[in-house]
């Protein structure tokens, strides 16, 4: 993968670069936001590895560039911070995943990994049918009979992860890891909110909707997926 690292500790910065390159990938470094923000909107990357706290500009603000310059390059968030709100706004944004240093290594391989495995199946160009719906990952557009479907960044996240997995049990825990912060109270109710959600946006009036609930174990998209 060509990786984008976006992070003003220098001695970080050469650590990461160094493990990626050993692991097979292409990193260019950035110490500062406005410059990481021109080379993520010039270059094409696989993966940007996005630090929060930035010189000259911050890497909320550079999320929101990208996400509304509709540049979709998947974006894992570092920070030191421990505010939950800021990760809540980066995931909003459009962040893909979010490490909280101290970090381990091995774990961000592998959630590259888990990253890489996501992209070759949901490319950014790609559009994906299933049934009636249709999905493009490019401009972010959901149609259902060729007619707009408005979601909410939450929503087109929750239907992406479901996409990814389709006709299999995705547990509300494994939503809760991807899609909002690890640290979320399991007992919260905030996933059967959103999904109830979507599910009355995609499914409403339909003898076979595409969500169903499994119970007891999580929810499953249930269908044949095709590339268009």
């Amino acid at each position: 993968m060509k990786i984008l690292l976006i992070e003003d500790e220098s001695k970080l910065g050469q650590f990461l670069c160094d493990g990626l390159a050993l692991a097979g990938h292409v990193c260019e470094h950035y110490t500062d936001g406005a410059e990481g923000l021109k080379a993520a909107m010039t270059g094409e990357y696989d993966l940007i590895i996005l630090d929060l706290m930035l010189p000259s500009m911050s890497g909320l603000d550079i999320l929101s560039s990208l996400r509304r310059s509709r540049n979709q390059a998947p974006v894992l968030v570092l920070s030191a911070l421990g505010d939950p709100d800021k990760v809540i706004q980066a995931l909003d944004l459009g962040a893909i995943d979010y490490m909280r240093k101290p970090f381990n290594f091995d774990e961000m391989l592998a959630r590259i990994r888990t990253i890489q495995r996501r992209s070759s199946f949901l490319q950014p160009t790609d559009q994906i049918a299933v049934g009636d719906l249709q999905v493009n990952f490019r401009s972010r557009e959901v149609t259902l009979s060729e007619k707009r479907v408005n979601l909410s960044n939450r929503e087109f996240a929750l239907l992406e992860f479901l996409l990814s997995h389709p006709n299999q049990v995705v547990t509300k825990t494994q939503i809760l890891e991807k899609i909002w912060d690890i640290n979320f109270d399991p007992g919260s109710n905030i996933v059967e909110v959103h999904m109830y959600q979507l599910r009355k946006k995609i499914d409403k009036d339909s003898d076979q909707p595409l969500i169903q609930t499994v119970i007891g174990r999580g929810y499953l998209l249930k269908g044949d997926v095709i590339k268009c």
